[in-house]
């Protein structure tokens, strides 16, 4: 069943990314991965619920993958690092980044959905984290909307023909973080013990999002 499930769903996000939303029918997904169409059916009630299963699954990827780094390297936990490898890891996936810029000709009424900010849910709880071990300044006025504003620029102007344009997404990510650093951070670097600690609580927190994406999308 999750087989199935996962060819569907790699069918549609191929067919949005080449087509757009409002152009790929039921039909169009299940000819592409080879099923029945009332075989989609019996996995999502809707088109509409097909497809932000498809995003959905794009999160978890996403999700794991900063877990991932963040075992690897606990010093990526730094808000410049972790904004830097966010945008490349982002910027890898076209579905993501279009949910991320609200790009309606690729995905239509979904760039408007509830799924747009997933990842965002545990919010408040990276901030404490952020916050009990001295990452981020607190002098900052509304410092949410402001890191919000800084980070979505640079992904919205990556796709537009502007000043900067021609540079290559590791350039980009490189003057983001250096924007993150340099607004957002105390000027103290933490220590390799606190970015440890730090560390682990966002791997914990990560690991509990994951289980309740992974029960909407299958069961």
């Amino acid at each position: 069943m999750l087989e199935r499930a996962d060819r569907i769903l790699d069918a549609a996000g191929e067919l949005i990314i080449r087509h757009g939303y409002r152009k790929v029918t039921v039909d169009d997904i299940a000819a592409r991965a080879g099923v029945g169409k009332g075989t989609i059916y019996l996995h999502w009630r809707t088109k509409d619920e097909l497809f932000e299963a498809v995003l959905l699954r794009e999160s978890i990827e996403l999700v794991e993958e900063f877990a991932a780094m963040l075992r690897r390297d606990p010093a990526q936990v730094q808000p410049h690092r972790f904004a830097r490898a966010s945008f490349l890891a982002t910027s890898r996936r076209p579905l993501l980044r279009a949910l991320f810029t609200t790009d309606l000709e690729l995905l239509g009424k979904l760039s408007q959905h509830q799924l747009r900010s997933h990842d965002l849910l545990a919010a408040d709880r990276f901030y404490q984290v952020a916050d009990r071990f001295a990452l981020l300044r607190t002098d900052v006025p509304n410092r949410p909307y402001a890191m919000s504003a800084a980070q979505t620029g640079f992904y919205l102007l990556s796709g537009l023909e502007s000043a900067g344009s021609e540079l290559e997404d590791e350039a980009r990510a490189d003057s983001l973080a250096f924007t993150v650093r340099h607004a957002f951070e105390p000027a103290e670097e933490p220590s390799a013990e606190v970015l440890a600690e730090a560390a682990a609580e966002y791997i914990s927190i990560f690991e509990e999002l994951i289980p309740p994406y992974r029960k909407w999308i299958y069961d």
